[in-house]
Protein backbone atom coordinates (compact mmCIF):
# COMPACT_ATOMS: atom_id res chain seq x y z
CA UNK A 1 0.00 0.00 0.00
CA UNK A 2 2.80 2.39 0.89
CA UNK A 3 4.65 1.45 -2.30
CA UNK A 4 1.51 2.16 -4.33
CA UNK A 5 1.16 5.55 -2.66
CA UNK A 6 4.81 6.34 -3.38
CA UNK A 7 4.35 5.42 -7.05
CA UNK A 8 1.28 7.63 -7.26
CA UNK A 9 3.06 10.60 -5.67
CA UNK A 10 5.96 10.17 -8.09
CA UNK A 11 3.60 9.88 -11.06
CA UNK A 12 1.67 13.00 -10.00
CA UNK A 13 4.92 14.94 -10.17
CA UNK A 14 5.00 14.47 -13.95
CA UNK A 15 1.24 14.26 -14.70
CA UNK A 16 -2.06 15.53 -13.30
CA UNK A 17 -4.70 13.49 -11.45
CA UNK A 18 -6.83 13.01 -14.57
CA UNK A 19 -3.93 11.56 -16.59
CA UNK A 20 -2.94 9.34 -13.66
CA UNK A 21 -6.45 7.86 -13.60
CA UNK A 22 -6.39 7.42 -17.39
CA UNK A 23 -3.10 5.49 -17.31
CA UNK A 24 -3.19 3.59 -14.00
CA UNK A 25 -6.92 3.12 -13.35
CA UNK A 26 -8.64 3.04 -16.76
CA UNK A 27 -5.52 1.84 -18.61
CA UNK A 28 -6.25 4.25 -21.44
CA UNK A 29 -2.79 4.63 -22.99
CA UNK A 30 -4.04 6.32 -26.17
CA UNK A 31 -5.12 9.59 -24.57
CA UNK A 32 -3.41 12.19 -26.80
CA UNK A 33 -3.57 15.24 -24.46
CA UNK A 34 -2.09 13.18 -21.61
CA UNK A 35 0.61 11.79 -23.88
CA UNK A 36 1.60 15.30 -25.02
CA UNK A 37 1.66 16.55 -21.43
CA UNK A 38 3.78 13.58 -20.33
CA UNK A 39 6.13 14.01 -23.29
CA UNK A 40 6.51 17.70 -22.47
CA UNK A 41 7.34 16.95 -18.83
CA UNK A 42 9.82 14.28 -19.87
CA UNK A 43 11.51 16.63 -22.35
CA UNK A 44 11.58 19.39 -19.76
CA UNK A 45 13.23 17.20 -17.14
CA UNK A 46 15.64 15.85 -19.78
CA UNK A 47 16.61 19.39 -20.79
CA UNK A 48 17.19 20.32 -17.15
CA UNK A 49 19.38 17.24 -16.67
CA UNK A 50 21.31 18.08 -19.84
CA UNK A 51 21.73 21.71 -18.77
CA UNK A 52 23.86 20.54 -15.85
CA UNK A 53 26.65 19.85 -18.35
CA UNK A 54 25.70 21.77 -21.50
CA UNK A 55 28.35 24.50 -21.11
CA UNK A 56 30.84 22.47 -19.09
CA UNK A 57 32.79 21.51 -22.27
CA UNK A 58 33.15 25.24 -22.99
CA UNK A 59 34.37 25.95 -19.45
CA UNK A 60 36.85 23.06 -19.61
CA UNK A 61 38.14 24.20 -23.00
CA UNK A 62 38.86 27.70 -21.65
CA UNK A 63 40.56 26.26 -18.55
CA UNK A 64 42.65 23.82 -20.59
CA UNK A 65 43.87 26.52 -22.99
CA UNK A 66 43.98 29.26 -20.31
CA UNK A 67 42.38 31.50 -22.91
CA UNK A 68 39.00 32.80 -24.06
CA UNK A 69 40.33 33.75 -27.48
CA UNK A 70 37.69 33.79 -30.20
CA UNK A 71 34.80 34.06 -27.74
CA UNK A 72 32.91 37.35 -27.90
CA UNK A 73 32.68 38.86 -24.39
CA UNK A 74 29.72 40.96 -25.51
CA UNK A 75 28.02 37.87 -26.91
CA UNK A 76 28.47 35.95 -23.64
CA UNK A 77 27.21 38.87 -21.51
CA UNK A 78 24.14 39.40 -23.71
CA UNK A 79 23.44 35.67 -23.57
CA UNK A 80 23.67 35.84 -19.77
CA UNK A 81 21.29 38.81 -19.64
CA UNK A 82 18.77 36.96 -21.83
CA UNK A 83 18.88 33.79 -19.71
CA UNK A 84 18.58 35.82 -16.50
CA UNK A 85 15.51 37.73 -17.71
CA UNK A 86 14.00 34.45 -18.90
CA UNK A 87 14.50 32.78 -15.53
CA UNK A 88 13.09 35.73 -13.58
CA UNK A 89 10.06 36.00 -15.87
CA UNK A 90 9.20 32.32 -15.37
CA UNK A 91 9.97 32.25 -11.65
CA UNK A 92 7.90 35.33 -10.86
CA UNK A 93 4.99 34.05 -13.00
CA UNK A 94 4.98 30.76 -11.11
CA UNK A 95 5.46 28.56 -14.18
CA UNK A 96 6.41 24.87 -13.59
CA UNK A 97 10.11 24.32 -12.87
CA UNK A 98 10.24 21.77 -15.70
CA UNK A 99 9.52 24.62 -18.14
CA UNK A 100 12.49 26.77 -17.17
CA UNK A 101 14.74 24.98 -14.63
CA UNK A 102 17.56 24.62 -17.15
CA UNK A 103 17.99 28.40 -17.04
CA UNK A 104 19.33 28.15 -13.46
CA UNK A 105 22.20 25.87 -14.49
CA UNK A 106 22.84 27.76 -17.74
CA UNK A 107 23.18 30.97 -15.71
CA UNK A 108 25.81 29.43 -13.43
CA UNK A 109 27.84 28.10 -16.35
CA UNK A 110 27.51 31.24 -18.52
CA UNK A 111 28.55 33.45 -15.60
CA UNK A 112 31.58 31.18 -15.08
CA UNK A 113 32.53 31.54 -18.76
CA UNK A 114 32.28 35.34 -18.58
CA UNK A 115 34.38 35.44 -15.40
CA UNK A 116 37.03 33.18 -16.96
CA UNK A 117 37.23 35.36 -20.07
CA UNK A 118 37.87 38.41 -17.85
CA UNK A 119 40.33 36.46 -15.71
CA UNK A 120 42.41 35.07 -18.58
CA UNK A 121 42.13 38.44 -20.32
CA UNK A 122 44.44 39.72 -17.61
CA UNK A 123 41.97 41.23 -15.16
CA UNK A 124 41.15 39.11 -12.12
CA UNK A 125 39.75 42.21 -10.39
CA UNK A 126 37.28 42.73 -13.24
CA UNK A 127 36.19 39.09 -12.93
CA UNK A 128 35.51 39.56 -9.21
CA UNK A 129 33.56 42.80 -9.71
CA UNK A 130 31.51 41.16 -12.46
CA UNK A 131 30.50 38.20 -10.24
CA UNK A 132 29.57 40.49 -7.32
CA UNK A 133 27.52 42.85 -9.51
CA UNK A 134 25.76 40.03 -11.31
CA UNK A 135 24.82 38.25 -8.06
CA UNK A 136 23.24 41.49 -6.82
CA UNK A 137 21.20 41.88 -10.02
CA UNK A 138 19.88 38.30 -9.76
CA UNK A 139 18.81 38.91 -6.17
CA UNK A 140 16.99 42.15 -7.03
CA UNK A 141 15.13 40.52 -9.94
CA UNK A 142 13.95 37.44 -8.04
CA UNK A 143 13.35 38.71 -4.50
CA UNK A 144 10.17 40.66 -5.22
CA UNK A 145 11.96 44.01 -5.20
CA UNK A 146 11.41 44.39 -8.96
CA UNK A 147 7.80 45.06 -10.15
CA UNK A 148 6.33 42.38 -12.41
CA UNK A 149 5.73 44.99 -15.09
CA UNK A 150 9.49 45.61 -15.31
CA UNK A 151 10.22 41.88 -15.48
CA UNK A 152 7.66 41.50 -18.28
CA UNK A 153 9.35 44.33 -20.20
CA UNK A 154 12.73 42.70 -19.62
CA UNK A 155 11.45 39.41 -21.09
CA UNK A 156 9.97 41.25 -24.07
CA UNK A 157 13.39 42.60 -25.06
CA UNK A 158 14.95 39.15 -24.81
CA UNK A 159 14.42 38.52 -28.51
CA UNK A 160 16.65 41.37 -29.75
CA UNK A 161 19.14 40.62 -26.94
CA UNK A 162 19.41 36.97 -28.05
CA UNK A 163 19.79 37.97 -31.69
CA UNK A 164 22.41 40.63 -31.01
CA UNK A 165 24.32 38.36 -28.64
CA UNK A 166 24.44 35.38 -31.00
CA UNK A 167 25.05 37.48 -34.11
CA UNK A 168 27.93 39.22 -32.31
CA UNK A 169 29.51 35.80 -31.83
CA UNK A 170 28.66 34.87 -35.43
CA UNK A 171 30.38 38.04 -36.69
CA UNK A 172 33.43 37.28 -34.54
CA UNK A 173 33.57 33.80 -36.09
CA UNK A 174 33.22 35.26 -39.59
CA UNK A 175 35.92 37.86 -38.99
CA UNK A 176 38.35 35.29 -37.59
CA UNK A 177 37.37 32.64 -40.16
CA UNK A 178 37.29 30.30 -37.16
CA UNK A 179 35.14 29.47 -34.13
CA UNK A 180 38.15 29.83 -31.81
CA UNK A 181 37.63 28.36 -28.32
CA UNK A 182 33.93 27.67 -28.88
CA UNK A 183 32.96 24.13 -27.88
CA UNK A 184 31.16 22.12 -30.58
CA UNK A 185 29.41 19.98 -27.94
CA UNK A 186 28.05 23.08 -26.20
CA UNK A 187 26.81 24.67 -29.45
CA UNK A 188 25.00 21.51 -30.58
CA UNK A 189 23.40 20.94 -27.17
CA UNK A 190 22.19 24.55 -27.01
CA UNK A 191 20.51 24.15 -30.39
CA UNK A 192 18.84 20.87 -29.40
CA UNK A 193 17.67 22.35 -26.10
CA UNK A 194 16.17 25.50 -27.66
CA UNK A 195 14.30 23.43 -30.26
CA UNK A 196 12.84 21.15 -27.59
CA UNK A 197 11.85 24.17 -25.48
CA UNK A 198 9.53 25.39 -28.26
CA UNK A 199 7.33 22.33 -27.67
CA UNK A 200 7.55 22.40 -23.86
CA UNK A 201 6.68 26.12 -23.80
CA UNK A 202 3.57 25.53 -25.92
CA UNK A 203 2.53 22.60 -23.76
CA UNK A 204 3.35 23.83 -20.24
CA UNK A 205 2.93 27.61 -20.33
CA UNK A 206 1.00 28.47 -23.49
CA UNK A 207 2.84 31.78 -23.37
CA UNK A 208 3.32 33.14 -26.95
CA UNK A 209 6.28 35.26 -25.85
CA UNK A 210 8.09 32.18 -24.53
CA UNK A 211 7.44 30.28 -27.78
CA UNK A 212 8.67 33.19 -29.91
CA UNK A 213 11.76 33.62 -27.71
CA UNK A 214 12.79 29.99 -28.14
CA UNK A 215 12.02 30.13 -31.86
CA UNK A 216 14.44 33.03 -32.26
CA UNK A 217 16.96 31.33 -29.98
CA UNK A 218 16.81 28.17 -32.13
CA UNK A 219 17.48 30.20 -35.28
CA UNK A 220 20.42 32.03 -33.68
CA UNK A 221 21.92 28.80 -32.31
CA UNK A 222 21.51 27.19 -35.74
CA UNK A 223 23.63 29.97 -37.29
CA UNK A 224 26.46 29.30 -34.82
CA UNK A 225 26.23 25.53 -35.40
CA UNK A 226 26.32 26.08 -39.19
CA UNK A 227 29.49 28.15 -38.78
CA UNK A 228 30.95 25.48 -36.52
CA UNK A 229 30.41 22.83 -39.22
CA UNK A 230 31.63 25.10 -42.04
CA UNK A 231 34.87 26.23 -40.39
CA UNK A 232 35.46 22.74 -39.01
CA UNK A 233 35.46 21.32 -42.54
CA UNK A 234 37.53 24.20 -43.83
CA UNK A 235 40.26 23.90 -41.20
CA UNK A 236 40.18 20.12 -41.50
CA UNK A 237 41.40 20.21 -45.08
CA UNK A 238 45.09 19.56 -45.26
CA UNK A 239 47.17 21.09 -48.07
CA UNK A 240 48.27 18.60 -50.70
CA UNK A 241 52.03 18.19 -50.65
CA UNK A 242 53.69 17.62 -54.01
CA UNK A 243 56.32 14.98 -53.91
CA UNK A 244 59.69 15.97 -55.28
CA UNK A 245 61.88 13.19 -56.66
CA UNK A 246 65.38 12.82 -55.18
CA UNK A 247 66.98 13.69 -58.57
CA UNK A 248 65.03 16.94 -58.90
CA UNK A 249 65.77 17.86 -55.32
CA UNK A 250 69.48 17.25 -55.92
CA UNK A 251 69.50 19.31 -59.13
CA UNK A 252 67.79 22.19 -57.28
CA UNK A 253 70.49 22.16 -54.61
CA UNK A 254 73.25 22.24 -57.26
CA UNK A 255 71.58 25.17 -59.04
Amino acid sequence: MMAEEAVKNLALYIMNEECYDNYFVDHDFLDVPCFKALLSKGLGMGIIAGSLLVKVPQVLKILANKSGEGISVMGVLLDLVAITFHMSYNFMNGYPFSAWGDAVFLILQTAAIAALIFFYGGSSAKAGVFLAAYSTIVYVLNSGLTPLKIIFMAQSINIPIILVGKMTQAYTNYKNKSTGQLSAATCFMLLAGSLARIFTSIQETGDPMMVLTFGVSSFANAVIVAQMVYYWKKTGKKPIKTKVSPKKAKSKKIN
